[in-house]
């Protein structure tokens, strides 16, 4: 267990795994919990690679290996497939569908191949569909001897309260800003040591904004977003700004980029808010995560996204903007 681990942080969700590995009483329901970008995708890979590593052996490679089974967002369509296939950016259905599910609960029918344990990543749990989770319930109520299921969440409080409690709760903190630098120099080995201290000031503890902001250059965004937080935006000239800075036709990427980091502004600025201001805060935050979830299926307007987004910042500001 000698092997560098491939995420930063997160030391203690990672001893606690651990732990309960070498226990020999596995829990054989786990809940991923955390906020979007803070490593919890590579942190169950690694996890189900750790599960089911034979004695002696190496940490086998998570994407291959026959005993990790991995659901997550499907292409939306076939073309959408052959992009993936060719390692382009591609668009993926909404939800993790009953199929989905259906097909991994045949697998469970088998013993695993190559050692007694196997892992169920589900990636993320929130976004199944309705009849996805009340076939995953019946598999978490009665799993198959050696199974274990890890359930990512960025919100755990959308899941059934009959899924929550048959899992146990592993919680992802938020990095400091010393490991936000080390995931910055180790996965954006080109950023200067500025635009890394902005990155790590916007991201909130997320490594995943810390990272977009600064592939996506959203430097000059980010203090768009934050002017307007502070000042309001009455005659939208900030908001015209803020459209041209992210471009006619910006990639999908950088467009969702974008939303978290708005989210992530809005959050920073609930600490020292008047009741009032929490009060629009929180309604903003809420409406930009629901266009988070619609981001990545929906083919939204690049213009007015980004306008919305502006408008939603605004409508949050110190003092608060009067215009609509």
């Amino acid at each position: 267990m000698s092997e560098e681990l491939p995420f930063v942080g997160q030391h203690a969700a990672w001893q606690e795994w651990l732990a309960a590995i070498d226990s020999g009483r596995m829990h054989h329901g786990w809940l991923l919990a955390g906020g979007k970008g803070l490593g919890k995708r590579g942190f169950a890979r690694v996890a189900a690679a750790e599960l089911v590593r034979l004695p002696g052996a190496p940490r086998p490679d998570p994407d291959t290996h026959p005993d990790i089974h991995i659901l997550e967002h499907l292409p939306a369509n076939d073309d959408e497939a052959k992009k993936k296939a060719e390692g382009k950016p591609y668009q993926t259905k909404r939800n993790i569908s009953v199929d989905q599910v259906r097909e991994m609960i045949r697998r469970l029918a088998t013993k695993p191949t190559l050692g007694d344990r196997r892992a169920i990543i589900i990636d993320p749990a929130d976004d199944m569909e309705k009849s996805a989770v009340n076939a995953l319930l019946k598999a978490l109520e009665e799993p198959p001897t050696g199974t274990y299921f890890l359930l990512l969440a960025h919100q755990p409080g959308r899941l059934l309260p009959t899924i929550r409690s048959r899992c146990r709760v592993l919680r992802f903190a938020a990095l400091n800003e010393q490991e936000l630098d080390e995931v910055l120099r180790r996965d954006a080995p080109h950023s200067d040591a500025e635009t890394r201290r902005a990155a790590v000031a916007a991201s909130h503890g997320s490594p995943g904004i810390a990272i977009s902001f600064v592939e996506h250059d959203l430097g000059p965004i980010h203090r768009l977003m934050m002017q307007i937080l502070r000042e309001g935006d009455a005659d939208y000239h900030l908001r015209g700004s803020l459209s041209e800075e992210m471009g006619a036709r910006p990639a999908r990427d950088r467009q969702l980029a974008t939303l978290e980091l708005a989210r992530t502004a809005l959050a920073n600025e609930l600490a020292g808010a008047s009741p009032a201001r929490q009060m629009r805060l929180i309604e903003a935050h809420g409406t930009l995560t629901r266009l988070s979830t619609q981001a990545p299926t929906y083919n939204f307007d690049a213009g007015l996204l980004i306008m919305e987004i502006g408008g939603l910042l605004a409508s949050a500001a110190m003092p608060r903007e009067t215009a609509r």
